[in-house]
């Protein structure tokens, strides 16, 4: 039997925020906030997915229902509050514009950063930065500027480009196509296109549904931090789509 890239069991995500003491004349009478300061939020609930070696992934859902929550949980960034992650194989994540930069240095200076990240030796590095640049169609007098003075389009090209520079054995993409031109967006897809070829194993995260189903094999639907359709990703499309009627 196959063994699966991604494994998650029955993971449940939750968020604390801390209610700032007794705000009214009842909370002091009820004691309430003062007994419970934190106030806690599910964000994921029991949720489980099955990956296998070279899938595409789709994961849709509404804004806060959870996506990103779950990929940052497979990614190893958050820890589940309850079940398990587990991955075989290495990630290259694209989980949200200009995570993992540092905004005074500048663009040539965060793809080194990245890079080193990402485990690439300083000689492989050096192989790569003219693929990555040229990837990008950042000119060198932009990569030498401060990324806190780059557009929101340039960030994103800067950091696809620098996820898709090797065929990653995990790619993980979360929304991080949603800004820049169509041309650029057209030509990120067609790299994931070989990506997929190649063998690798993509999960996918956008609010574009004709992207998706032009790539993806399954997929799930999230709401309120639940599945609530999973299976063939054209099914589960059809489900996401009727949420809008």
């Amino acid at each position: 039997m196959m063994q699966p890239k991604i494994e998650v069991k029955n993971i449940t995500v939750n968020y604390y925020s801390f209610n700032k003491g007794i705000n009214s004349l009842k909370d002091f009478v009820t004691g309430f906030k003062f007994l419970n300061p934190f106030e806690r939020k599910k964000v994921l609930e029991d949720v489980s997915i099955t990956v296998y070696p070279g899938e595409v992934f789709g994961i849709l859902g509404r804004n806060g229902a959870g996506k990103s929550t779950l990929l940052k949980s497979i990614a190893g960034i958050l820890n589940p509050s309850e079940g398990s992650v587990v991955v075989n194989g290495t990630i290259a994540p694209l989980l949200a514009i200009g995570a993992g930069m540092e905004m005074e240095l500048t663009g040539i200076e965060n793809i080194r950063l990245i890079g080193s990240l990402l485990n690439y030796s300083k000689a492989e590095m050096d192989a790569k930065i003219e693929k990555i640049i040229a990837f990008s169609e950042l000119s060198l007098e932009e990569l030498q500027r401060p990324v806190k003075t780059f557009s929101s389009g340039m960030v994103s090209r800067m950091s696809f480009s620098l996820a898709v520079a090797d065929t990653p054995d995990i790619l993980i993409i979360d929304e991080v196509l949603a800004v820049g031109d169509r041309g650029f967006r057209d030509k990120c897809l067609d790299r994931v296109r070989e990506i997929k070829v190649a063998g690798s194993t993509i999960l996918f995260v956008s609010h574009n549904f004709d992207e998706m189903q032009k790539i993806c094999t399954r997929g799930i639907c999230i709401e309120k931090g639940k599945i609530t359709a999973e299976g063939d990703f054209q099914k589960v499309g059809e489900y996401y789509k009727s949420l809008f009627k």
